[in-house]
């Protein structure tokens, strides 16, 4: 399966990750590096996120890991651009 792949490196937990597409609908998700593996192989791998038809979408780190996002039309021809932006986790306003 032909797929697009962004290697987002270390993200902290909360940290908001934002995908935004042009061009078609595709399957956008975020995972783990060992699910990502999982991915590329073909075997049964989790993430989060799915179809996404309206753009952009936004995701918020579950855990501190290294992170992967994946854009993909499922087996289906398409064609899309993607930009993928990851944001500081916000921090308490001290006074």
């Amino acid at each position: 399966m032909k797929f697009s792949h962004f290697d987002l490196s270390f993200l902290h937990k909360g940290q908001k990750v934002e995908v935004t597409l042009t061009g078609n609908a595709a399957n956008v998700h975020l995972m783990t590096c060992d699910e990502f593996n999982k991915f590329k192989s073909d075997s049964v791998h989790r993430g989060l996120g799915g179809l996404t038809r309206q753009s952009p979408v936004y995701f918020y780190v579950p855990f501190n890991s290294r992170w992967h996002v994946t854009v993909d039309f499922g087996g289906y021809i398409g064609k899309v651009e993607t930009k993928v932006v990851t944001y500081p986790v916000d921090m308490p306003q001290t006074t």
